[in-house]
């Protein structure tokens, strides 16, 4: 194994934040957010090992896989994630692939971002619904990813019916995780400039999953309700957290048990597609909105 490819590896750069952590922690001891770092950070190690097992037992326990039904849904949406990262393989792989490998640091950094700027709500708490719900939705809907039902040929796949198929690996694609926690952080951004960089790393999220063949097109829409649910969970905001809670599970429902309805009529894909992201939309405006009077200790909204 390279150097570069031990040092990527998810594995290590925890290791590595955790000692840098210890080291930083030691250094003012009496700065409580550098004891929760700490603290986060070695339940973390302890959650990627959990993590690991359990996901590999239900990998085990759904071997049939949704991936070409979620290929077959890309179709209907019009938007193929092969079309949109075969364009992204040249130059631009590579940041991409970093930018989907960054997201356990960005967490990191977005804790003491929020900690330290004084963001409404907690983001801990978000993460904690995220890491306990997330694999839960993967029972509802197992796929893997195009990289992983494909092959090599997922930059061009063949026509495929739209069935379950077996796969011998790990559920990972719905609803997208990664889109999920970085809408968190646009949600939990303090300021303009906070907001701008969440943005642009949300963005740039949305092409890494495309790019690196982890996630169809499809994931990503219920990814965003998803990551609305989550923040809300933070914000100890639980009307909001129930309602796209609910319409999370309305995908995972609705493709598991719908989705010959959803292919027959592409033009109610898309519209339920759309109105998942306006939704998503109007949620992250309402909080950016009541953002100041949240800080100020005014309430939580509805």
């Amino acid at each position: 194994m390279r150097a570069i490819d031990i040092l990527i590896n998810p594995s290590t750069i925890a290791i590595i934040a955790l000692l840098l952590s210890v080291i930083w922690m030691l250094r003012d001891e009496k700065d409580r957010a550098r004891i929760e770092l700490v603290f986060a950070l070695v339940l973390n190690l302890f959650y990627g090992v959990f993590l690991n097992i359990f996901m590999g037992r239900e990998g085990a326990a759904f071997p049939w896989k949704f991936d070409h039904v979620l290929f077959r849904l890309d179709a209907s949406l019009g938007i193929q994630a092969a079309c949109i990262a075969r364009p992204l393989q040249g130059f631009l792989h590579i940041p991409l692939w970093l930018v989907y490998q960054s997201m356990v640091p960005m967490m990191i950094a977005w804790f003491l971002l929020t900690r330290y700027r004084r963001s409404p709500g907690s983001i801990i708490l978000a993460y904690v619904a995220e890491l306990v719900s997330g694999p839960l939705l993967y029972m509802i809907v197992p796929a893997c990813g195009p990289i992983y039902a494909f092959g090599k040929q997922w930059l061009s796949p063949p026509a495929v019916a739209p069935e379950a198929v077996r796969l011998a690996g790990m559920p990972n694609a719905f609803p997208s995780l990664h889109i999920g926690t970085a809408l968190v952080f646009l949600m939990f951004a303090p300021g303009k400039i906070w907001k701008a960089v969440a943005l642009l790393f949300l963005a740039a999220t949305c092409l890494a999953t495309l790019s690196t063949g982890e996630h169809y097109v499809i994931d990503l829409i219920p990814g965003l309700a998803f990551g609305v649910f989550v923040s809300a969970i933070g914000m100890r905001n639980l009307r909001r957290a129930g309602c796209f809670l609910a319409l999370t599970l309305s995908w995972s429902l609705g493709v598991r048990f719908a989705y010959t309805i959803l292919l027959a009529h592409p033009m109610l894909t898309r519209s339920l597609a759309g109105l998942t992201v306006m939704a998503a939309a109007f949620a992250l405006a309402r909080q950016w909105s009541t953002a100041p009077a949240l800080e100020a200790g005014h309430g939580i909204p509805a």
